[in-house]
């Protein structure tokens, strides 16, 4: 396991995109995730679609603990950044988890 390079905390938002607006969705979300990446307790985040449901996205961000990313979800900041992407959503769920263990890639 190597502790040194693993999360402390770990968000999945799974996101469904109103089929029309997955171009403009991507944009917004971009633009707000370098505010999101800017926070110190960030460690990283992704956004990735959907191989069959290509209107379905997941967000995965890690965080340095479950209370910096709870901070950070009760800011101001982050309201506004789910006012902006609000509009697009025609339903999400999201999921919370800690690190068990990590095995990183041979080649990585």
């Amino acid at each position: 396991m190597s502790a040194a390079a693993a999360p402390g905390w770990r968000i999945m938002l799974e996101l469904d995109i109103d089929p029309d607006r997955t171009a403009e969705f991507e944009k917004v979300w971009s633009e707000v995730g370098i505010s999101v990446s800017a926070d110190p307790a960030n460690l990283g985040q992704w956004l990735l679609r959907d191989a069959d449901r290509p209107h379905v996205y997941y967000v995965v961000s890690d965080w340095t603990s479950q209370e910096e990313f709870r901070r950070f979800e009760r800011s101001e900041r982050h309201v506004r950044h789910r006012e902006l992407l609000h509009p697009y959503r025609r339903a999400g769920s999201m999921k919370s988890m800690s690190l068990v263990a990590h095995l990183p890639g041979e080649h990585a």
